[in-house]
């Protein structure tokens, strides 16, 4: 048997009145890549915390390598979520700074420096600033710091948030290639595709351990099997389904832009009967498929098990809905240059009214700078720009008031409480003032903050921050949305309720230009596009995206063909 050299009996740490941990046990062995997942606050960036020594326990007993964890801190290599790099130094001075703190002899930095920085691909990167890298870049220097005293073991909270699907590939070959070597590896991530690629997992849920097992064994112990319905009416496909009733096994459904999933019990003959079903209903369906559960579906259902599922709460407009249909954002020829730097190059984009438009590409592909010269923050060094029929004097404030925009960057005052941000929005967007309460309860209630208004914003949890935000850019009821990496760091299950809302607020009317990194939301959007070295490089729907590349299983499989052989081309 394999040496444990991560465990926990009994882990409790509580602040004050809160208990974060309640009573947890966990075993790693060596060499292992064990995953901690669950919703915000759910108690793992605790127990990594406790298990890297910076955190005393209120009760129970944590051993790492036969030591308490503070004893053992020599031997472990912590990739906390905020890492903080120097941005005014360079990759080599980060990194040799990190190394004399750790108390690294000068021989073995050089041959470790070179290893890591090769490993992970940017060993030609030894000069440049930390402020000039890439996200994924800056993630790939921070685990150089975490590796290069030599640890044995490897703790990482979500080190991959805001990375593109190309560089969590290679973030994820490493990680491999380093578990190989017998270093193990405890690592919380909110992307559970991510998680599927542990050994073992645990969830964690209210500070305790709810589901452990392998990936294999949590989705087979649901007892579910999920069913992919493709057409291009989901709306009338999720009506007819509906119209089923749960009598025929029913658990979940939801819907993403081409596709439909349906989870049913093991064993029922609800695919039986779907097809002649949806037929009645007149709807067109590509194809249906059986599959099984994934981990993100044993995750939603275990916290169904656990606590209710929070209500969707409908949008109290103050407006009658916008009817679908007819171009609101549309771009042609449009490029971006940066002195030298072509950031945007010829990018054609039209988005219409009610519809989910996703825009991906790996990070510095030109997405945040397309979306910031659409709404007009940004000037364009060429192409033209139509934004709700309008294709002059885009700052003015009217066609302001008709724009949402949710920026990456988080864009609340975290030294204001919710409430008093909410209220400034208000006030920027000019939400008529009988209509501020009702909207601000709204974001209260739909970002599961009832009670919460008054609670500084720096306290909260990203997830929390997110909603917040969200609710922040909609509650005048904009016609045209622009949502830039929306959910970066939000859990599954808060994930979910973000796109039910943003699914409303389109069938409402609203324009939806977004972006992720995350390709189980892309598929959400009903058309997206693929950028790459500042071009647009692919355009569809997510099944034809994915059926363009020959072999891709995922759309995943289909992003990192794409880019890999974009910048094939443009070398």
């Amino acid at each position: 048997m394999t040496a444990e050299v991560i465990a926990a009996r009994g882990l409790r740490v509580s602040y004050g009145k809160v208990e974060a941990l309640r009573g947890v046990d966990l075993s790693i062995a060596q060499g292992e890549i064990f995953g901690l997942i669950g919703p915000d606050g759910a108690g793992k960036t605790t127990a990594l915390d406790v298990l890297a020594g910076v955190l005393e326990p209120s009760g129970g007993a944590a051993t790492v390598l036969g030591k308490s964890p503070r004893d053992a801190r020599d031997d472990v290599g912590y990739l906390p979520q905020q890492f903080a790099l120097f941005a005014d130094l360079s990759v080599d001075e980060n990194l040799a700074y990190v190394a004399g703190l750790r108390g690294v002899p000068r021989s073995e930095y050089e041959e470790r420096r070179e290893r890591y920085l090769r490993l992970m691909g940017i060993e030609r990167f030894g000069g440049r600033l930390a402020r000039q890298l890439s996200g994924g870049m800056k993630q790939k220097l921070a685990l150089c710091a975490a590796l290069v005293a030599a640890p044995r073991i490897l703790l990482l909270d979500e080190p991959t948030t805001g990375v593109d699907p190309l560089s969590r590939r290679d973030f994820w070959r490493v990680i491999k290639s380093l578990a190989q070597e017998s270093l193990t590896i405890a690592i919380a991530t909110p992307d559970l595709e991510e998680a599927e690629r542990c050994d073992r997992v645990a969830l964690l849920y209210d500070g305790e351990v709810r589901r452990l097992g392998t990936p294999a064994e949590l989705s087979a112990a649901l007892g579910l099997d999920r069913l992919e319905i493709r057409t291009r009416s989901i709306v009338a496909a999720e009506r007819a389904v509906a119209a089923l009733g749960d009598g025929r096994g029913i658990e979940d459904v939801q819907s993403f832009g081409d596709r439909l999933d349906v989870l049913v019990r093991r064993g029922s003959e609800f695919d039986s009967v779907l097809g002649d079903e949806l037929a009645r209903a007149g709807v067109a369906v590509a194809s249906i498929e059986r599959a099984g559960p994934t981990l993100e579906n044993v995750f939603v259902e275990t916290l169904r098990e656990l606590r209710p599922e929070p209500p969707f709460v409908a949008f109290p407009r103050s407006r009658p809905p916008r009817p679908v249909g007819g171009v609101a954002i549309e771009a042609r020829g449009l490029v971006k240059d940066f002195g030298p730097f072509r950031a945007v190059d010829r990018l054609d984009l039209t988005v219409s009214y009610g519809e989910m438009y996703g825009l991906l590409g790996a990070n510095g592909a030109g997405k945040t700078t397309t979306i910031k010269m659409l709404c007009g923050l940004l000037p364009r060094t060429e192409g033209t720009v139509m934004l709700g029929g309008q294709e002059h004097d885009l700052r003015s404030p009217a066609l302001r008031r008709r724009i949402g925009y949710m920026s990456q960057k988080f864009t609340l005052y975290e030294d204001l409480t919710v409430r008093e941000n909410l209220d400034f929005y208000a006030g920027v967007y000019d939400v008529p003032r009988a209509e501020r309460a009702r909207k601000i309860a709204w974001v209260l209630e739909s970002s599961g903050l009832e009670g919460h208004g008054d609670t500084v914003v720096g306290s909260l949890p990203g997830g929390w921050r997110q909603r917040v935000a969200f609710g922040a850019s909609v509650m005048h009821e904009p016609e045209l949305l622009f949502l830039d990496e929306p959910t970066s760091g939000v859990d599954p299950l808060a994930r979910r309720q973000f796109w039910r809302l943003i699914e409303a607020f389109a069938r409402d009317g609203t324009a939806v230009l977004v972006t992720t990194h995350y390709m189980d939301e892309a598929q959400h959007c009903g058309r997206i596009a693929l950028m790459a070295e500042a071009h647009k490089v692919a355009e569809g729907t997510p099944s034809e995206v994915v059926a363009s590349v020959p072999g891709a299983r995922s759309l995943d499989d289909a992003f990192v063909a794409i880019v890999e052989r974009a910048g094939s081309r443009a070398a």
